[in-house]
Parts: structure tokens; sequence; C-alpha cells
């Protein structure tokens, strides 16, 4: 007669619960951590799903499977100096230095990895700020942009490189025209004019000086009171007006009522 093995429905559970703890812990033996610093932010790839569109990791201790991999970011404002070399409205080489500031959109930070990659500067701010430094610089003569339109020229390509890049997960905080540089002899030629408007400048203001003190000290009382004289005559010889003196006043003068 056959022997009849009974199994212990509870020592049975037992060994169930124990190989599962025993499988998540060897899975949790295998998976990565990453710690992120302040100003950082992670994206995560997976080998099996790619990356994850739906988050991105912060601050702190981020933990994750063998097969994944957490991509780090910088995500504080950041500053680039880009120097331009460009063409003028009359064929002359412009060179200037533009400084951009800059930060991507932590929110979006996962689509601005499948879309660009950490090299996000380099293959989307950079050819759009040289593209709108070209093109912008092209309108202006070398006056203007040595002087008193670089403001205008700077708002301009600002203007164009937000437009160009505000659907694609970065932010533009500013453009800056550092410095401009101009061919050597048209450098002194404006530097030259610039001189000498004010000095032309200088003249006039002295010359409408030396105009008001003359005027001042002509206007003697002697002066005056001839002047008076003069238009007392000219009223009194008017024939639209009907002359009447009554005496004199305080200054010698008669006074002349009447009109039409």
């Amino acid at each position: 007669m056959a022997n009849t093995i009974r199994v212990n429905p509870n020592a049975a559970r037992t060994g169930i619960i124990a190989a599962v703890i025993l499988i998540l812990l060897v899975m949790a033996a295998g998976c990565m951590t990453k710690s992120l610093s302040s100003g950082e932010a992670g994206v995560k790839y997976s080998s099996f799903s790619g990356t994850d569109l739906g988050a991105s990791y912060g601050e702190g201790l981020n933990v994750f499977f063998p097969w994944e991999r957490m991509i780090v970011y910088d995500v504080r404002t950041k500053t680039a100096t880009e120097p331009i070399t460009a063409l003028s409205s009359n064929g002359l080489t412009i060179g200037m230095d533009i400084s951009v500031r800059y930060e991507p959109r932590v929110t979006q930070l996962p689509f601005l990895h499948t879309t660009f990659g950490p090299e996000y500067y380099e293959r989307l701010i950079q050819p759009e700020i040289r593209s709108a430094a070209r093109e912008v610089v092209g309108r202006y003569t070398p006056e203007e942009l040595y002087s008193s339109r670089r403001t205008e020229l700077q708002l301009e390509i600002e203007q164009r490189v937000t437009e160009a890049v505000q659907d694609q997960f970065v932010d533009i905080e500013a453009i800056l025209i550092r410095d401009v540089t101009l061919p050597d002899q048209i450098r002194r030629a404006i530097e030259t004019k610039l001189e000498e408007e004010q000095r032309v400048q200088q003249i006039e203001a002295t010359g409408q000086a030396e105009y008001q003190r003359i005027i001042t000290q002509s206007l003697t009382p002697q002066f005056l009171r001839f002047q008076g004289i003069e238009a007392t005559r000219e009223l009194a010889e008017s024939d639209n007006a009907k002359v009447v003196v009554i005496g004199s006043g305080g200054d010698g003068l008669p006074i002349i009522l009447g009109n039409q």
C-alpha cells in the first residue's frame, strides 16, 4: 500500500513568501542608485522601454534597476558667449561677442533629452544665435552698430532667438552684446566724427552762453527806456489806435490808453 504525502498548507505558503522575499532581495541588491545634487535633474532611460517621458527626477537619492540608467542635467541658469562675424548693410565685416543666459525647463526635461540630448546648447541655441545675429547685423551700418543703435540690435536678436526656441523646452533669459569690433579705418573714422560732433556742441554751447551774457549786459535802464519810447511813438502814430495820455509812469514813460 503506497504511502500518502501530505503537504502542510501553512508551510507551503511560508515557502512561497520566503521565495518572493528572496527574489526581491536579490533584485534590490542589484539595483542602482544615483544621488543628484542641487541644481541637477535626471532623465531615466530603460533598455526595454526607452526614455521615461512621464517625469524628471530631482535632487537626492534616486533608485533604478540595472537595465536602467540616469542621465543627469545641470538645470541652473547658464551663460555662454558666442563670437560672431557678420556683414553690415554696406558689406563690411563686423565682429561681436554675444552673451546668452539660458536654462532648460525641468518639467520638460525628458522631451529635451529625446529631441536634442545633453548637447542641446550646441544643437539648438548656438545655431539660432548665429543665424539671428548675422541676419539682424546685415540691416545696420557700422556707425549704427558702434554707437546709437546697439540696444535696438540687441533686442532684435534676443526676440528672434527667443521665438525660435520657445517651443523647444528651453528658456532664453537675456541676450547681451558685449563688444563690437569694426575694421580699424572705420572705427577711427567713427571716433573722429564723434569727437568733431562733441566739439561743435561745445562751441555752440559756448556761443549761446556768450550771446546771453552780451544781451544781459546790454539791457541797461537807459536802453530799456529808449525801447519804451520807441514803442510808444509807434503806437501813437498808428492809424488804428486812439491815444489818450494821462500822465507818466514810474519809469518816466507816458501812459497811453485807447483802442479801436
